[in-house]
Order: C-alpha cells, then sequence, then structure tokens
C-alpha cells in the first residue's frame, strides 16, 4: 500500500474574488467607463456644438476645461462624503450628481447653461475617481489589490473607443445632443448596480463597525475666523480657474493662475496638518507632471494625425483605437506587474519601457499599422501605467481620511490635464507639433520616473513625519490579518 501526500492546488486569484465584489467593481468601472466616454464625447462634438450656439473657438474650448474647474472641490467635498458615511454612499452621490450634469448637456440651450452642466460633470467625475477607487481597494485581498486599481482604470479607456464609435453612427444622422442622452443609460445601469451594494470592507472595519464618523475637513473650520478665511479662498480659487479657462481672463492668465495655485496649496497645507502637509503638496504636483505627459498626446493627437499626417477622419479613428484598447490592455497588465513587483517599481519601469517609443511614434510618417503598433505599445506602457496612480496614492493615506486626500491631491493635480494641451500648442509655435508633443512627452515621464522611482513624496514626508507609514493599504491589511503584499517597493 502506497501513500502519496496531495498537495491542493492554490485557488486562481480570480476566485479569490466573490461573486458579490466583481458585482461591485462592476459598479465601479461602469463610471470610470462614463469618464472616459465623457472625456472624448465634448471633444469630438465642439464643432457641431460652436455651429448650433455660435460659439468662437475659445468658447468652444472652454466647454473642456470646464469640468477641472470644479474637479478639486468635487473631489475633496464627495471624498469626504466617503470618509464620513461610507464608499458606497459617495459612489451613489457621485454618479447621481454626474446624470444631472449629463442630462443638463443634453438639453443645453446656450453658452452658459452647458457650461455650468460641465461644472456639475466636472464635481461628479472627480467624485467617481476618489469615491470607486477607495471603494475598490478596500474590497479586494491586499495582495491583488494593484489589479483592483488597474482594472478600474481600464473602463476609462473603454469608454474613449466606445465614444468615437457611438459618434460615428449617431452624431451625423440625429444631432449631437443624442450623445449626452445615450450617455444617461449607462448612468441608470451603474445606479441600478450600486442601489444595493455591501460596503467597502477596510472602511467597515475601521470606521462603520466602530460608530465614529471622521470629518477631514475639520482643520478647514476649526474656528470662526479659519471658517471664514478658507470659505473666501474657495470662492478665490473657484473664480480664478474659471477665469483662467474661459475668455473672461484673457491677458491676466498668469496672475490668474498663480492666485489659483496658492489657494490650493493653502489648503493642501492644511488638509494635511503638522505631518502631512509636504506629502499633500508633493502628491499634487507629483499627478500635475503625470497629466502634463500624457495628456498633450490624448487631447492633440487627433490634431496631429489630420494636420501633420493628413489622416483623413477614418484614418483618424482607426488610429484612436489602437491607442485606445493600448491603454486599456496596459492598465490590466500593469495591475498584474504590480502585484507582482510593488506600485513604486512597476510604475517607475513601466515608464522607462514606454519612453523609448515617443520619439519613434512621431517619427512614422508613411505607415499607418507601423503607427498603430507604435502608440498602441507607447499607450500601454505610458498611459496605462495610471491604472496604479489610485493604489499609489491611496497607499499615502490611512482609511479614515483616504477618499477625501484621494480626491483632493489627485484631482488638483489633474489641473495639468488642463494645462497641457495649451503648453503643447505654445510649443508648436516654434517647432512641428508632432516634435512639441514628443519633447514634452519625453521630458515630463522622466520628471515622474524621478518622482516616483525615487519615492519623492514619502521622502519629503520623512522630513517632516520620521515615522511615517510607507503603505497604509498594506499594513492596514496585515493588521487586519491579511497577507502583505509588496505594494511600495
Amino acid at each position: 500500500m502506497s501513500s502519496a501526500r496531495t498537495t491542493a492546488k492554490p485557488r486562481p486569484w480570480y476566485r479569490e474574488i466573490t461573486r458579490q465584489k466583481w458585482k461591485s467593481f462592476f459598479a465601479a468601472w461602469i463610471g470610470y467607463l462614463l469618464d472616459g466616454f465623457d472625456f472624448v464625447l465634448i471633444t469630438l462634438v465642439l464643432t457641431e456644438i460652436a455651429d448650433d450656439f455660435g460659439l468662437s473657438t475659445v468658447e468652444s474650448a472652454s466647454l473642456v476645461s470646464g469640468a477641472f474647474i470644479t474637479r478639486w472641490l468635487g473631489g475633496a467635498v464627495l471624498g469626504a462624503l466617503g470618509d464620513r458615511f461610507g464608499r458606497r454612499s459617495a459612489m451613489v452621490a457621485s454618479i447621481l450628481l454626474y446624470s444631472v450634469g449629463t442630462f443638463a448637456c443634453g438639453f443645453a440651450w446656450d453658452y452658459t447653461s452647458l457650461f455650468t452642466a460641465r461644472l456639475l460633470i466636472g464635481m461628479g467625475m472627480a467624485g467617481e475617481y476618489s469615491a470607486s477607487a477607495t471603494y475598490v481597494l478596500e474590497s479586494w485581498p491586499a495582495r491583488l489589490r494593484n489589479r483592483a486599481s488597474g482594472f478600474l482604470i481600464s473602463g476609462f479607456s473603454l469608454g474613449g473607443v466606445l465614444a468615437a464609435e457611438v459618434y460615428e453612427h449617431v452624431v451625423p444622422g440625429h444631432g449631437w445632443r443624442w450623445l449626452f442622452y445615450i450617455g444617461l443609460f449607462p448612468v441608470v445601469v451603474a445606479l441600478w448596480v450600486r442601489r444595493s451594494l455591501p460596503e467597502a470592507d477596510d472602511w467597515e472595519a475601521r470606521v462603520g463597525a466602530t460608530g465614529e464618523r471622521p470629518n477631514p475637513f475639520r482643520p478647514l473650520f476649526a474656528g470662526r475666523r479659519r471658517a471664514s478665511v478658507n470659505t473666501v479662498l474657495a470662492v478665490v480659487a473657484t473664480g480664478s480657474l474659471f477665469a483662467v479657462f474661459t475668455p473672461l481672463g484673457a491677458g491676466a492668465v498668469p496672475v490668474l493662475s498663480v492666485v489659483a495655485t496658492a489657494c490650493l496649496v493653502a489648503f493642501a497645507v492644511q488638509l494635511g496638518g503638522r505631518k502631512r502637509w509636504l506629502l499633500f503638496v508633493a502628491l499634487c504636483a507629483t499627478v500635475f507632471c503625470a497629466f502634463l505627459y500624457s495628456w498633450p498626446v490624448q487631447a492633440l493627437l487627433p490634431t496631429y494625425l489630420k494636420t501633420e499626417l493628413g489622416f483623413t477622419p477614418a484614418q483618424v479613428s482607426d488610429a484612436l483605437y489602437y491607442a485606445g484598447f493600448g491603454t486599456m490592455a496596459g492598465c490590466i497588465v500593469t495591475g498584474f506587474v504590480g502585484d507582482r513587483f510593488g506600485t513604486r517599481r512597476a510604475y517607475a519601469c513601466t515608464l522607462a519601457v514606454g519612453i523609448a517609443f515617443v520619439f519613434p511614434v512621431f517619427a512614422i510618417r508613411d505607415s499607418q499599422l507601423q503607427l498603430g503598433i507604435l502608440l498602441f505599445l507607447m499607450l500601454a506602457c505610458m498611459q496605462g501605467i495610471s491604472g496604479l496612480l489610485p493604489k499609489y496614492i491611496a497607499g499615502h493615506f490611512p482609511t479614515e481620511t483616504r477618499a477625501a486626500s484621494l480626491g483632493f491631491t489627485y484631482n488638483v493635480g489633474a489641473l495639468g490635464g488642463a494645462v497641457a494641451p495649451v503648453l503643447g500648442a505654445r510649443l508648436a509655435s516654434s517647432m512641428s507639433l508632432g516634435q512639441s508633443l514628443a519633447v514634452l512627452t519625453f521630458s515630463l515621464t522622466l520628471v515622474v520616473i524621478l518622482l516616483i522611482g525615487f519615492d519623492v513624496p514619502s521622502r519629503l514626508n520623512r522630513l517632516v513625519d520620521p515615522e511615517a507609514v510607507p503603505d497604509y493599504l498594506a499594513t492596514e491589511a496585515a493588521a487586519d490579518g491579511a497577507p502583505s503584499v509588496p505594494s511600495a517597493k
């Protein structure tokens, strides 16, 4: 009689996620799909909107920037709602706000009404990022949280691809408003799926079960004088950004930009407090640079293809498919890479690989296939790695203030997305647009590699708080009995 020791095979990673958690993930993912759909959507129909409302080029372009004006506020407020009352509540509130803005866009009667709707969408988009990202990260097992982050952000890329497809089949026959009407359908689906979600595990264990209700904004309203000053700062910051991104600020953009930056830095210092103020500022700067390297290509690639390469609309669509699916594939793959090698190491190394494709992309002139392949590879690395950004930022903050801190730092840094196209266009005045995009993308990517690769935000934070926790997501998971992961290496 022989005996053999049987060894149980390890479960596939996807079986560690329960059916309920997959449903919860889908509820969050569809919100990101809406973000991507809307971003590409408004850029596709600017000419139609300008014709209907008689807008100038500057006025129509400001409709894109309008969403950035309120992102910082929406990210902070809806993030604080998620910290205080739960991630699920913030997810529902953000998608409701987003749906009101989308509905209003479809029924807008002039520039002002459409711009106001874009402000609402900006707040909803920002809240969606902080609420959904923290919800998924805190619901999945600790060792799979880079995957959770990457998979989630992939929805944004697919949303952009779907917007281009829907535009081609809907707008010529039915007009631009129908794009926004169609955009309401996935909102309804998201609300239906989110109606009965369980709360995020980490939040429930550390906040919900204790009965405490954290208030991340407490430092801003500690006393009547401080509350009054910060109310004024919020109004000044919002007003300055409004003027910067609309014709109202013509001739005073540099001064207004400085004023807005000073107000936002003041909020970062107060929200961070004595131990984290430098971390807040450093993370905002890091995300700002990340948007500066990535969004010139996102915003100006169609213009480059049409003006310098002479692509037809159909050829531009084909190139955007390569780009969109490259980004989506990159988000998914880098999730696995991040879980295997650590968030920070995966981020820096993947960007270093992607940077090798920058100049070749803008050197291709005659082969659409070669250009498409290079775009796929470049964006898989350089845009796909943004799938790890929620995990990277969230790990710097404890559960009690994570959503508000993530929402604020990411969405303040996201202002780089509004600056990037303008900077790319300015550089193009002294060189070709392709050269401008290549130089800007290459140089700013190097900056981000250094900032994240050398862990600059955390190193600066340790100057004021030597006992700072390097990764709260890993530390809290270990304290709750989950195995630790190489999330910050």
